[in-house]
């Protein structure tokens, strides 16, 4: 039989393509073994005979399937059948099939080598995880809370219902004031207004400002209680700005204790209580800033008949529209002043602040109790007064007295008090009781802050020399 299976060259299905011995080994295709080949070997081959491992060197032979580079593959015949295969001339680079051949033809495809799992898409997977059980959980926490029928409680400080305070802290002073503030609602032909009183005996008399019941029609009290009755004006009177309104059938009411103003000093703590803007029962605390602080206000009329002097306390404790005719409380919960009016910015600033800049002022209630005795006893109140007429344009420093009067007459009036003590016309008036006095508004108030009949020591300045001149205050209705 011929070897032609061996010497013709082989069918084009059968040729192995370049590269593929190594690439195969690259990929790692397993080596068959020698007689492991199927139906297509060479039946007419001498027998396989056990070659010694020494008679054919590794290192001598060249592998047919893993061609150095630049140089051409050629066969080696192996032991014992090397008359079986004609020479093939070096020349010839193709690869004929071998049977005998340590690689299989067919080429194993195992795809794209596999990624492995990089650590973003760990964390991601991760994060969605714990994302997704963190809702399931919550809802069915949720659902599971609201189908129980466990009470829920949250702690709580121990002794919240501890409601006790001192009596001198600003609770304390509150609660003991309260009961006796009230709030007016008063409604005049210029409209509508609201202010705040407080409660001066069991008869029913509230003492508030006289601005704020000035030109009333109707006037509605409303205690802290929330009841509200309709009240009468007693008296008022604008020099003073101060007022007495009165309420009838009322049960239960609670004066407040009155205090003594000439004790005040500053840097004391006090507690203003009203209705700033309608807001009733408004408490603030604050501090004596000043005492005797000569204050004038009103002057709507025109012809100084509504003009107020006050020789008032001065306190930062916020004050407002509507805490007019309030008390200014000291510790002890007694009324010290009666708050009265407000510093504000400048009118021609354009950022004039409306409300409360810290500097408030109050009646001392010294003035205020006799004011109020005279408005309850008999409808008016009297002014201590010196019977001179100032000269109000008068720039120097002090009070100046004027040339002439009213309607032409003499400045000092015959017979008055200061025609009594030698004032003239044209003196200046430099100080009161040795306080210093710098125009005539300030005089006015030193004098308005005692009451007829007291005696007062007054510096003159006349002819460029000083006197001191002994004056006995008289008396004259107010408005």
């Amino acid at each position: 039989m011929a070897n032609r299976q061996q010497t013709d060259p082989a069918p084009q299905w059968w040729s192995r393509p370049e590269g593929t011995a190594e690439a195969d080994r690259r990929h790692g295709v397993p080596t068959p073994r020698p007689d492991s080949g199927g139906e297509d070997h060479v039946q007419d081959a001498a027998p396989t005979q056990d070659v010694p491992t020494q008679d054919v060197p590794t290192q001598d032979v060249p592998t047919q399937d893993a061609p150095t580079q630049d140089a051409p593959t050629q066969d080696v015949p192996a032991p014992g059948v090397s008359d079986l295969t004609p020479d093939v001339p070096a020349a010839v680079p193709t690869v004929r099939y071998d049977p005998w051949g340590a690689e299989p033809l067919q080429v194993v495809d195992r795809g794209r080598t596999p990624r492995g799992i990089r650590l973003w898409q760990v964390v991601a997977l991760s994060l969605g995880t714990a994302l997704f059980a963190g809702g399931i959980g919550g809802y069915l926490g949720v659902l599971a809370e609201r189908q129980s029928s466990t009470r829920l409680e949250l702690p709580q400080a121990a002794g919240a219902a501890d409601r006790g305070r001192a009596p001198e802290s600003v609770a304390g002073i509150a609660a003991t004031a309260l009961p006796g503030v009230v709030t007016l609602h008063v409604r005049g032909t210029k409209g509508s207004g609201t202010g705040t009183g407080f409660v001066l005996d069991q008869q029913g008399h509230i003492l508030t400002n006289s601005h704020v019941v000035a030109d009333s029609q109707e006037i509605t009290v409303t205690f802290s209680t929330g009841e509200s009755v309709t009240a009468q004006l007693v008296g008022r009177d604008s020099g003073y700005d101060l007022a007495v309104v009165k309420v009838s059938g009322v049960r239960g009411l609670h004066p407040l204790s009155l205090g003594n103003s000439e004790n005040v000093q500053v840097g004391d703590p006090v507690v203003a209580i009203g209705a700033p803007f309608d807001l009733s029962n408004t408490v603030t605390a604050g501090i004596i800033s000043a005492t005797g602080r000569p204050v004038t206000a009103g002057g709507d009329k025109g012809d100084g008949s509504d003009i107020s002097y006050v020789d008032a306390l001065q306190t930062d404790a916020p004050i407002n529209p509507g805490n007019s005719g309030g008390p200014l409380l000291d510790a002890k919960a007694h009324v010290v002043g009666i708050n009265s009016a407000i510093r504000g910015a400048d009118k021609e600033d354009a950022t004039r602040q409306g409300g409360s800049i810290g500097l408030g002022f109050a009646i001392p209630v010294n003035q205020g109790k006799r004011v109020a005795e005279e408005l309850i006893r008999t409808g008016r109140a009297t002014h201590p007064v010196i019977g001179v007429t100032l000269d109000m344009d008068y720039a120097g420093d002090g009070a100046r007295v004027g040339d002439k009067g009213e309607d032409g007459k003499p400045s000092v009036v015959a017979d008055g008090p200061g025609a009594r003590a030698g004032i003239r016309a044209g003196d200046v008036i430099t100080k009161v009781d040795g306080q210093r006095v710098r125009g005539g508004d300030e005089l006015i108030i030193k004098i308005r802050a005692h009451r007829p009949g007291d005696p007062l020591t007054l510096t003159v300045l006349r002819g460029g020399r000083e006197s001191t001149l002994k004056v006995v205050l008289g008396s004259a209705n107010g408005s």
